[in-house]
């Protein structure tokens, strides 16, 4: 009876914890179409402005006209990562004297 238990819940477990390490990346926003390019969809939620990238893949994009009330789901990656901190300095090396 413990194998039979083991392995249904391995799987499942393993199912739970790879979905919810995908959804990490998900995000969303809901509001008012302010400005909709070839490119990009504007949206304001409150006071908050939210520019975000579409194209020809976009689902219902060709849809959403100014004014329209929608809600967007997104992810973020990033395409360049530039350091901003000092230069590592050279560690200091040591050298012993021969007596």
């Amino acid at each position: 009876m413990k194998k039979n238990f083991f392995r249904v819940l391995a799987p499942a477990a393993f199912l739970l914890f790879s979905s919810a390490a995908l959804a990490l990346d998900d995000f969303q926003v809901t509001g008012e179409v302010k400005e909709k390019t070839a490119d990009t969809i504007t949206v304001m939620k409150g006071k908050e402005r939210f520019q975000i990238g579409i194209d020809k893949d976009t689902k219902g994009a060709d849809a959403i006209k100014v004014g329209d009330k929608v809600t967007i789901k997104y992810k973020m990656h990033a395409s360049s990562i530039e350091s901003k901190s000092k230069e590592a300095k050279p560690a200091k090396t040591t050298t012993k004297k021969a007596a």
